[in-house]
Parts: C-alpha cells; structure tokens; sequence
C-alpha cells in the first residue's frame, strides 16, 4: 500500500479581509491560481501530471462559485486535461481536501494531487443574512426549535464551560501576535501580488492591556436570555479576523516522490473527522483529537507540535487543558488569532506552518486539529521525513 506524502505546501500572506486589505483587489480565482502556480513551479513539476486537485472553499458563492478550483487551476495555467473539484468542510475544508488527496494516493486512485483553499472574505463574507434564503430548511428547524447559533455564541459558551477568564483569553491572544511576529515563514510564503511577503493580519504591538478594552462583539438580549451562563468575553481582540488567503499542498505516493527525483518533507501518517454538537459546535476538537489518538496509537505526549485553530481563544485553551497537552507546543508560531482565518483555505495554511515547524525544530511528529461549522472537527498527524 502505498504513503502519501508532502512534497511541498506553500501559502499567500494573510491579508486583511475587508475592502482595501492587500488581497482584496484581487479576483479569488487569480488569488488560488498564483498559489498552484507557484507549488508547481517551486518543484519543477510538469502540471499535466497531476491526477487531481481537491480544493476548500466556505462561500461558494459570487466569485467563489462555478468550481473555484477548477478556474483557478486554469488559470494557473495547468493542462485542460487536469480536473478539479471544490468542497466544504466549513473551516476545515482545505484539511478535508488534504485527507480526500491523501485517502486517494494510499488506494491507488492518484499519484499526485493538490489539496488546497482559497477564501476571499473581502468579497464574500460570511453573512447567511445577506442570503436571502434560509440554509437549514424546515426539518433541520424542527430538531432545534430554539434555533441555531453563530460561531461566537459557540465561542461564549466553551469559555463559560471551561471557566475561561477573560485574561486568560486576551493573554493568549497576545501570545499569538508575539509569536507571529517573532516567527520566520518565508519557507512557507508565495509572492502573488507585488508586495513584501508579510502576513497584513499580524499587529506586533498587540498587548493584554489594549485588549482589555475591546468590548464584546456577540452580546444580543436574546442570548442573554437563552444562555444564562455566558459571560460575554469574546472580543474581535481574541477571535481570528476576516481573513483573504490561500494555500495549497502537493501530495504524492512516496514511489512517485522517488521517481521524480523530488525529496518528501512530511508523512501524512492519519485522518480523521467527527461531528458534535452544533450548538456547542466548536468543540469537535476534543473527540477529533480522542479518535485519532486512538487510532494512530500516539500519546499526545509524542507530539513536537500541535496546531490548534484559534477560531476563537477558547478553542485550543480548553482542547489544552482536555488532554493536558503542553502550551510551549501549540501553535508555537502563533496562530489564526494573529496569522488570519480565511475559512477554506486555513486547513492547509495550518498544514504549512505545521511542516516548517517540525524541520525548523527538527521535532517528529505534528497534530492538526480544526473546529468546523455546524459542529464538526478534522484532525491530521504527520510525520516529517
């Protein structure tokens, strides 16, 4: 059975997701399509090889629409022979693509595929207001009749839940921009415009005090009436800002890697994805992390790195304290509190970060876990080679 393997990952700066963000001129199609320009290119790879790209995108909608992957791969410039296909896993939706890539090299069906994201939230923002249309329908309305909650309720009540402070939560939110700020990803980073290669969402000066004063940005009466128990802590100052970026991984069999003469840099060794509670909804991380755990056979102890996504704060704090893991190790070079959440493509924005982490710490083993809307979560071990 073959090993799928990472021979490069690579992703754009994180640009502020609002008009007159440094992406935010750019068509998301020519945004993607510069990523799987520059993957290829990096590796020497001819593009009519490619069995395959798998891409992650949350609104497809608008200029997102009509098979994202599929244009952007054209544009690129690859083969009208390579097809494409776009998913979505909610926030996980570029790391579901690095599974589906991965699940599809160890059957044989592939033996090299691109698994990437792209989300321009400065021209689709996350609105289902904006829609016009309800998205859950009548039955789905039934099964909740008190009805379903935004992320940042979700957000509010794993704070109330894991009895997160407010500090706690503003203090590793600096934590994430130091961190960033400290950090070296040009190994990671493609130019796709004309500016530096400098994440736009990273603010060095970022401090516990400043943070203190943001007021809550999900407070409304009617949750205040439903949820007793939450606090109201969540600040745009300890969730990960609209975000425009995109990213992408070139995945192969190992026999091919060799025969191409490219050197692997990671094993996806696991995948898995589970769904919980939609309401709670942010929490899939913790039995994600479980089933994995279980299934590789791994301690969280044998882990070099964990990359938790910080949707909200409250998420990796409260996975932390779940399995007791070691704060040094997650998200050492900070994360989408700092580096940016743009949705589809974070999955393998993580995945990235989490690569050059392991070999720029010459550490083994590194997990990847995301919470997803609706309550869903995946996770990813890999190995470095």
């Amino acid at each position: 059975m073959s090993q799928a393997v990472i021979v490069d990952v690579v992703r754009s700066i994180s640009g502020r997701g609002k008009p007159g963000g440094r992406l935010s001129a750019m068509h998301p199609v020519d945004l993607l399509a510069s990523v799987l320009r520059s993957l290829i290119e990096r590796s020497d790879l001819d593009p009519a090889l490619v069995d395959d790209v798998i891409g992650g995108c949350v609104s497809q909608a608008g200029q997102q629409s009509v098979n994202i992957t599929r244009n952007a791969l054209l544009g690129a410039g690859f083969p009208d022979s390579v097809p494409g296909t776009t998913i979505d896993r909610q926030c996980g939706s570029s790391q579901q693509a690095v599974a589906f890539a991965a699940q599809g090299v160890i059957a044989g069906a592939y033996d090299i595929v691109i698994a990437c994201g792209i989300e321009q939230m400065s021209r689709n923002p996350i609105n289902f207001a904006t829609l016009g249309e309800d998205p859950w329908g009548t039955r789905v309305h039934e099964r909740y009749p008190d009805g379903l909650v935004g992320q940042g309720i979700s957000a509010e009540l794993i704070a109330a839940r894991w009895n997160l402070s407010r500090e706690e939560l503003d203090e590793f939110s600096a934590r994430s921009h130091r961190l960033a700020a400290a950090s070296d990803f040009s190994n990671e980073l493609v130019a796709v415009d004309d500016g530096a290669l400098t994440d736009e969402t990273v603010r060095p000066s970022t401090t516990v005090e400043g943070l203190a004063g943001l007021s809550p940005a999900f407070r409304e009466e009617q949750y205040v009436t439903r949820f007793p128990e939450i606090q109201w802590r969540i600040t745009p100052g300890n969730a990960s800002p609209l975000t425009d970026g995109a990213s992408a991984a070139l995945i192969m069999s190992e026999e091919k890697a060799a025969q191409l003469g490219l050197t692997p840099r990671a094993r996806i060794l696991h995948n898995t994805v589970v769904g919980s509670d939609p309401i709670e909804m942010l929490t899939g991380v913790i039995p994600a992390t479980r089933r994995i755990l279980d299934r590789s056979g791994l301690s969280i102890d044998d882990f070099d790195s964990y990359e938790v996504n910080e949707a909200f704060a409250p998420v990796p704090l409260a996975w932390t304290r779940e399995f007791d893991a070691d704060p040094e190790k997650l998200n050492p070079r900070g994360g989408a509190i700092a580096l940016g959440h743009p949705l589809g493509a974070s999955g393998t924005r993580l995945l990235a970060t989490l690569v050059n982490t392991l070999e720029q710490t010459g550490g083994r083993y590194g997990l990847q876990t995301m919470c997803e809307g609706a309550g869903m979560a995946n996770a990813t071990i890999i190995e470095r080679i």
